[in-house]
């Protein structure tokens, strides 16, 4: 059965204050074993984000337990990540927006991350079941719309995404089929090439700003200026 509309929702920094999870995390971390620990992490991490494309806080912490074989206090980072309270950093109304959009068609998280810790964060922060269990989870999104029709065929899409960068290349793929939703919000909102990419088809502050925008604001007919 093919949707007339299906709106694809990503996770961290568009639903989720990602930004704060990693601090939460970098605090802890400097708290249980110091700030060179915490740098040499965070330095793993981002040579693995690298790489790989995608976050990967597990295999982060697999990397270091290499430089840390000894260190007792190691062995409780990952459950203290698979632990973290993820429900208590969802944007303001995020769920509100899940359940405004549902009357006008099913609603997906569409997020980039491994096939474990990104699941339960997903899981555990109350979004799964928000949206029914209708995840999916990739390396790179943006080159799966093939695999995103497949699983939810739609006349019609739309994306919301803290990325200008992720937008505009599934507007590349899609065309005029989907419309592009920018909440500003997080840190890649404000990088640097923002304005290099497509101009989305609209933009708002916030993800609890959708509340106020029917489904006639989808249509991507209109594009609104980033400022």
């Amino acid at each position: 059965m093919t949707d007339d509309i299906v709106f694809l929702i990503d996770c961290d920094n568009t639903l989720m204050d990602n930004d704060r999870v990693q601090q939460d995390l970098r605090e802890h971390m400097e708290k249980q074993f110091g700030a060179e620990a915490r740098d040499r992490y965070w330095s793993i991490y981002n040579a693995l984000f690298a790489e790989l494309g995608y976050a990967d806080y597990l295999g982060a912490l697999q990397r270091y337990r290499l430089d840390a074989m000894n260190d007792p206090k190691l062995l409780l980072m990952a459950g203290w990540l698979m632990n973290y309270r993820f429900a208590d950093r969802l944007y303001p109304q995020a769920l509100e927006v899940i359940k405004h959009l549902r009357q006008w068609g099913k609603v997906v998280i569409l997020s980039d991350g491994d096939v474990v810790f990104q699941p339960r964060k997903v899981e555990y922060s109350g979004l799964w079941d928000a949206v029914e269990g209708n995840v999916l989870i990739y390396i790179h999104k943006e080159t799966m719309l093939e695999q995103i029709e497949l699983a939810y065929p739609a006349r019609r899409y739309v994306m919301v995404d803290d990325k200008v960068r992720i937008l505009a290349a599934m507007k590349e793929g899609w065309g005029e089929r989907l419309s592009t939703v920018f909440p500003r919000q997080g840190h890649y909102a404000f990088a640097p090439d923002v304005a290099s990419f497509t101009m989305p088809d609209l933009t708002v502050e916030r993800i609890g700003d959708l509340l106020d925008y029917d489904l006639a604001a989808f249509s991507g007919r209109q594009k609104e200026t980033i400022s």
